[in-house]
């Protein structure tokens, strides 16, 4: 024979409403951001494919230059479509990069501006 606790609910209702929170707190698929989804689907420029994930930074620059140069659908010039889109990935889609996956990025700015020309102001 079994007992009952006091204080104890033995109707099930408690149950009921957990399981009802449970399923109501249950995280949906997440979604994709909107700098990834720039990233991935830029309108401006058509980019080579993991791109942002070399490790050279100069393969960067080139990758992005030649992005730019090639691309019709840009609304100013090649070097500033190419330097917004680095800075974009650098600043929003980029921002979980760790310090050694940021460096190289960082560096191609340098590149970039080497690549057209450009005074570098870090300088």
């Amino acid at each position: 024979m079994t007992t009952k606790k006091p204080g104890r609910r033995t109707s099930g209702t408690a149950t009921k409403k957990r399981t009802a929170s449970k399923r109501a707190t249950k995280k949906a698929a997440p979604k994709k951001k909107w700098s990834q989804e720039i990233t991935e689907h830029s309108n401006a420029l058509d980019l080579e494919q993991n791109v942002f994930k070399k490790k050279d930074p100069k393969k960067v620059a080139l990758s992005l230059k030649r992005s730019a140069v090639h691309s019709k659908r840009k609304k100013s010039g090649s070097y500033p479509s190419a330097m917004s889109m680095l800075n974009f990935y650098i600043n929003r889609a980029g921002k979980g990069l760790t310090k050694k996956d940021k460096q190289p990025l960082e560096k191609a700015k340098s590149e970039l501006r080497k690549l057209f020309h450009r005074e570098d102001s870090s300088k």
